[in-house]
């Protein structure tokens, strides 16, 4: 079999199984018509945004090792075309190097998923490029943002206080509020990792503030990456109080985040916040609502191919050892669950 046709193929029926066929063969017939000198109008930035959202739709409902060569494919060989086609407008091609740093962008997040966390930071670099090519307010900063966010999971915060407050002065005044609050959010939590407690609280308050102030504002399709604007704004203030080892306003706002997501799309994130809220009735000595908050978590997990979440478990075992020796049910009941996860995994 020819590879290359074959994988590009692939491409598209992992695609298939989130759009309608007739949609796909549309979006491969104008990638067609750009590579033999067609010019590319909004119509094919639609279709790359379509593609891209399918992909991160996926990702989120069935893990990042779900579907990554496909999307590398995709990358390479459709939107690489387009990105170097002939363009109606300017505000066209602006339009299409933001779609493709989009893509970089999901690339970069399933590395980051799969643990393979310098691949991701070469996805992230790649991704900003494109943005800082794009000339679009705010997208540059975003992925500043998300590099940010890398680093602090990474407990390496030398320069992330650096990326977030330089991302955020690239976005603010010129992006809408709700994404607006995005970046002020993730600045907070690099304060409180700097140990500057108030300023950290009082940058938390401002995203809250812009979040519920202006809910109506239209999101940029870059700042789309992890669903709803409210539930990352939630998540991110948790970590900033977990951090301040203020554990039930952390558990209080992980409840929040993973009650403002959709379920059945965003399953792995739901399952890993409800995970990171049960660590927190763990260290407030609630140990019956940590197993609670844990088996709803697992709930979340089937399907689910992620690093990530086998890790959770995998600590939640091990937080759990010292509880077992006293007979607890609930925690033989979560470790015998967490135990048969694993397993099947």
């Amino acid at each position: 079999m020819d590879r290359r046709r074959f994988l590009t193929a692939s491409a598209y029926s992992v695609a298939a199984a989130a759009l309608p066929l007739s949609h796909v063969q549309e979006i491969a017939s104008r990638t067609e018509a750009a590579r033999t000198g067609y010019t590319v109008g909004m119509a094919e930035v639609a279709a790359v945004r379509d593609m891209i959202h399918a992909f991160s739709e996926m990702d989120e409902r069935h893990g990042g090792q779900h579907g990554r060569s496909a999307l590398v494919t995709y990358l390479r060989d459709d939107v690489a075309s387009l990105c170097r086609a002939r363009f109606r407008t300017d505000e066209v091609r602006q339009q299409m190097l933001s779609a493709a740093s989009r893509g970089v962008h999901l690339l970069g997040w399933k590395s980051y998923d799969a643990g393979q966390q310098g691949l991701a930071q070469r996805y992230y670099l790649q991704s900003y490029a494109l943005a800082a090519e794009s000339g679009l307010r705010g997208h540059d900063g975003f992925v500043m943002r998300t590099m940010a966010m890398q680093g602090l999971k990474l407990h390496r915060p030398e320069h992330c206080l650096g990326l977030a407050e330089t991302g955020l002065n690239r976005a603010k005044g010129r992006v809408d509020a709700q994404t607006e609050a995005l970046f002020r959010v993730v600045h907070a939590h690099t304060l409180a990792k700097s140990g500057k407690r108030r300023a950290a609280l009082a940058e938390a308050e401002r995203a809250r503030t812009l979040l519920t102030g202006a809910p109506g504002d239209e999101v940029p399709f870059w700042a789309l990456a992890w669903g709803p604007q409210a539930a990352s704004v939630y998540s991110r203030t948790a970590k900033v109080h977990e951090t301040l080892e203020d554990h039930r306003a952390a558990a209080e706002q992980y409840a929040l985040a993973a009650t403002a997501r959709p379920a059945d799309t965003y399953a792995r994130i739901v399952a890993l916040d409800l995970v990171a809220g049960a660590e927190m009735h763990l260290k407030r000595g609630s140990i019956e609502q940590a197993c609670a908050t844990w088996h709803r978590a697992i709930d979340h997990m089937s399907g689910v191919r992620s690093v990530r979440t086998r890790k959770a478990v995998f600590r939640m075992r091990s937080d759990l050892a010292r509880f077992r020796a006293r007979g607890l049910r609930c925690v033989a009941e979560l470790d015998e669950r967490g135990r048969d996860f694993l397993a099947g995994t």
